[in-house]
């Protein structure tokens, strides 16, 4: 038989309200951990700084990978080189950066973590790791200017999506104003001809902050 999405709902609810709650003693309570902070990252760029938390707890492949990167200095000196506007109206967009391949400094592809499996959407403000296909993933990340789920891929077929791991907490302006900086015209191939900044804004130092 198969149910509505509303159906399941009200059944779920139905079910949790016969189900009888264990008893909970005042030591239980005042044993109770708390779910350990989420690692925040500063990037400190030419244009100011940003402030990223990381979801650690639903991607935690691509959290880590991300943190190696950090930890190691590897994102020093990278720059922020492509910024994509979706729509006439500027509210829509996602400014990339990263390392573009350098085998100086690249480290192995990591495992594809889909939105269907940790949950996370292309919200505004998300980070979210660039690729090519699934599982090629390595320190190329953008952030998203508006609302863009289309980019979580489809709740079924062969559409994944991209892997958001984070969102901005701080210097969302920042962001907005990378995506307005000046792109060339003849940069770029294939779909990205004309989303190349013209003068790539510069990823000074990316450090883990309390």
């Amino acid at each position: 038989m198969q149910y509505t999405a509303r159906a399941r709902t009200a059944w779920l609810a139905l079910s949790l309200i016969a189900l009888p709650l264990p008893a909970q003693s005042q030591e239980a309570d005042s044993a109770a951990v708390a779910a350990p902070a989420l690692p925040k990252v500063l990037l400190h760029s030419s244009r100011g700084d940003i402030l990223i938390e990381l979801e650690s707890q639903l991607a935690p492949i691509t959290v880590r990978n991300f943190l190696r990167y950090v930890d190691q200095k590897r994102l020093d000196g990278s720059d922020f080189y492509r910024a994509v506007k979706i729509g006439d109206d500027g509210k829509y967009g996602l400014v990339q950066g990263g390392l573009r391949g350098n085998p100086k400094k690249v480290l192995k592809p990591i495992a594809h973590e889909s939105p269907r499996t940790t949950g996370l959407s292309h919200l505004d403000g998300t980070i979210s790791m660039a690729r090519t296909d699934p599982g090629t993933a390595t320190a190329d990340f953008f952030f998203v200017v508006g609302d863009l789920t289309a980019l979580d891929g489809q709740a079924s077929g062969d559409e994944v999506g991209y892997a958001a791991f984070g969102k901005v907490i701080g210097g969302m302006d920042v962001v907005r104003d990378i995506l307005e900086q000046p792109r060339s015209p003849d940069a770029g191939e294939g779909v990205m001809k004309g989303q190349m900044l013209a003068k790539p804004v510069k990823i000074l130092t990316v450090r883990r902050v309390p």
